[in-house]
């Protein structure tokens, strides 16, 4: 596998992102209200993963705080699970973040996504108090990790 980085223009990007939206409209519902969160434009750190030239997989992270980089937008295709694709781009976000001298990762999902809650468990991240916009939304799940 390869990892490169690159911003929200680019175009194998756009094509994850329109599956992942898919993916979560099948699994949450078209009107759910995290769906308000999920704008990928302006994101200006993402990590593709490549396998046999093609893309299978991305990530982005947007800073939060001072401290603190969101993990945003975290997609692999369906055929490429298990294969720890996943891990590969979450532990090139955690990188990225530390290169640019952030100390925590944070990041928020759905209660219907027990894939990537069991991905961020297994790579050490932990279950936080819903923040910021998340507050109110009962299914929202919050989870970070000190880098």
């Amino acid at each position: 596998m390869k990892i490169i980085r690159t911003n929200f223009q680019n175009p194998e990007f756009i094509k994850l992102i329109e599956l992942l939206n898919l993916d979560l409209a099948k699994r949450d519902g078209e009107n759910h209200p995290l769906s308000q969160f999920n704008d990928a434009t302006n994101l200006n750190y993402v990590v593709l993963v490549f396998k046999k030239g093609e893309a299978i997989g991305c990530g982005a992270i947007s800073e939060y705080h001072d401290n603190s980089m969101e993990i945003k937008r975290m997609y692999v295709s369906p055929e490429a699970r298990g294969q720890r694709a996943g891990e590969k781009i979450l532990l090139e976000l955690e990188n990225w973040s530390r290169e640019l001298e952030k100390s925590k990762c944070l990041l928020f999902m759905g209660s219907n996504q027990p894939e990537a809650s069991k991905l961020y468990q297994r790579n050490g991240y932990f279950f936080i108090e819903n923040y910021g916009k998340l507050k109110d939304i009962p299914d929202s799940i919050c989870l970070a990790k000190d880098l």
